[in-house]
């Protein structure tokens, strides 16, 4: 295993690290609550053993389950091999004391009397502004630090760039922040320069969905191409991989595994990792298969942003960019799970389903896209079921 800087902290942590969205399940739902318990805590443990050293869960992963099953896994002497990350669910949080009720509750399903890295989960600006700060979170948190129940405070996040920096310097205490960052999102959320700007801060840098939820491990054929034309043999889920830990700034890349075989691909891809190992001609294969990606697109939406706020609420480049990972990626099922889980992060309200065809967007939109016939379409494909 290769290790890495941790920002201030000090620590050195694997180049891997596992994360407990995916674990895998009895049934059919890849994220329900119907753990695999043998066989999760079998994949955890074997990643521990070949030198992972940091394991991500959450409150809400696997239907409150995720937590728990990890709790298991970290017993019998695992718990002192790992730094050990959860989240608070700051959607929930309506008054300060939720915070720590919630905190305790976690304590007792992970089995510990000490969580290494507590996030407060999915900030965004609104999230910041009318529950963190309202609320006096950030007290909370180093209460519970000063206390021993919490060791180091960071955060997840997902919104836009404006509102990552908004964050990052809204608190003098982060010490580290996780991302969705990978080469399609170098524009998207925080992006590349939110990455850099957050590691100049001294923050590390957590790369979460470092394959779009499994959708670079299954390319077009033809956009795939791009990558073996390099004469480069490596399967695409690590082109993705490596193009993260090619990047100083990525402290630590944190990977939702399903099946024993993934980690196996992972932990071998971790020890082939290494900033600035990527050739030139490598580097500009992830452009060319970026651009023919966004070429894929069935709505020509650039997600500038110039369409908001919409006066109802609606993310309108969000569900634009799921409508069109649904037709790139051959993926309906899966862009329906990622529609209704934004939808239960942020509310209703953000989904295509609240849109009431006002035309406020249109005229603000550099595409002249026509925003309230697509919003119906939207919603008819990815809610197919939830109005029933």
């Amino acid at each position: 295993m290769h290790f890495r800087g941790f920002g201030k902290t000090g620590w050195q942590v694997s180049a891997l690290g596992f994360g407990c969205m995916r674990l895998p399940t009895l049934g059919s739902s890849p994220m329900g609550a119907d753990i695999r318990e043998d066989e999760a805590i079998r994949m955890i443990r074997h990643a521990i053993d070949r030198g992972v050293n940091y394991v991500d869960t959450a409150y809400p992963y696997h239907g409150g389950n995720s937590e728990r099953v990890l709790g298991k896994a970290l017993e019998n002497g695992y718990r002192e091999r790992v730094k050990l990350a959860t989240k608070s669910p700051v959607w929930m949080i309506q008054a300060p004391a939720d915070f720590d009720r919630f905190l305790d509750e976690q304590l007792e399903k992970l089995q510990v009397r000490c969580i290494d890295c507590y996030l407060l989960h999915g900030l965004g600006r609104d999230r910041w502004e009318n529950v963190v700060l309202k609320h006096g979170l950030l007290q909370r948190a180093e209460a519970a630090r000063a206390d021993g129940r919490i060791r180091h405070i960071g955060f997840s996040f997902h919104d836009r760039a404006d509102a990552f920096q908004l964050i990052v310097d809204g608190y003098d205490g982060w010490e580290f922040c996780q991302v969705q960052y990978n080469y399609v999102d170098v524009q998207n959320q925080a992006g590349t320069a939110g990455v850099k700007y957050a590691a100049s801060k001294g923050l590390a840098v957590i790369a979460m969905e470092p394959l779009l939820g499994g959708k670079l491990a299954r390319l077009p054929e033809d956009v795939g191409r791009v990558f073996d034309a390099t004469g480069v043999r490596r399967p695409w889920p690590e082109w993705a991989l490596q193009w993260l830990w090619n990047q100083p700034e990525v402290s630590l890349v944190l990977s939702g595994m399903s099946t024993f075989e993934q980690v196996e691909a992972n932990l071998a891809a971790a020890e082939r990792s290494g900033v600035g190992l990527l050739r030139d001609e490598e580097l500009r294969a992830f452009e060319q298969v970026r651009g023919k990606l966004a070429g894929l697109q069935t709505i020509p939406c650039t997600r500038c942003g110039y369409c908001l706020p919409c006066p109802s609420g609606v993310d309108i480049p969000r569900n634009f960019e799921i409508y069109n990972d649904s037709h790139i990626y051959n993926d309906p099922t899966g862009c329906r799970m990622s529609y209704r889980v934004y939808g239960k992060f942020f509310g209703s309200q953000v989904l295509a389903g609240a849109c009431i065809q006002c035309g406020a967007c249109e005229e603000k939109c550099p595409q002249s896209i026509p925003i309230s016939e697509w919003m119906p379409k939207v919603h008819a494909l990815l809610g197919e079921g939830m109005d029933r």
